[in-house]
């Protein structure tokens, strides 16, 4: 899930399995009977939510990626772009000093 919110709603004997999810609310909803199988869904995403007879196993826990929305694709990219500037010099002088010295004498 992806930026959803669900809202008085009602789940009555389902199974939430491999589930991850970002920026994902369930608000006022209720789950009766219901499996939550290697998810990402901790407390504070059910907010004044009611849960009767449900089970969660292997709870996935620790630092989840999240990304705005609009910018994510090109921050990644710009960061990328970004990476290769910088080696660039680098490139330039060796090929330089390739070309002046020798392959042999820059591997040693």
């Amino acid at each position: 899930f992806k930026s959803v919110t669900f809202e008085d709603s009602l789940f009555k004997n389902c199974v939430f399995e491999d589930i991850t999810s970002l920026n994902t609310y369930f608000r006022n909803c209720t789950f009766v009977n219901t499996t939550f199988y290697n998810t990402d869904l901790e407390q504070y995403k059910f907010v004044d939510s009611r849960l009767i007879n449900c089970t969660f196993f292997h709870i996935r826990t620790g630092c989840q990626i999240s990304f705005d929305d609009d910018y994510s694709a090109y921050w990644i990219y710009f960061v990328n772009f970004l990476g290769t500037l910088a080696v660039l010099p680098g490139n330039i002088v060796s090929a330089l000093l390739m070309d002046r010295i020798g392959r042999l004498t820059m591997l040693g």
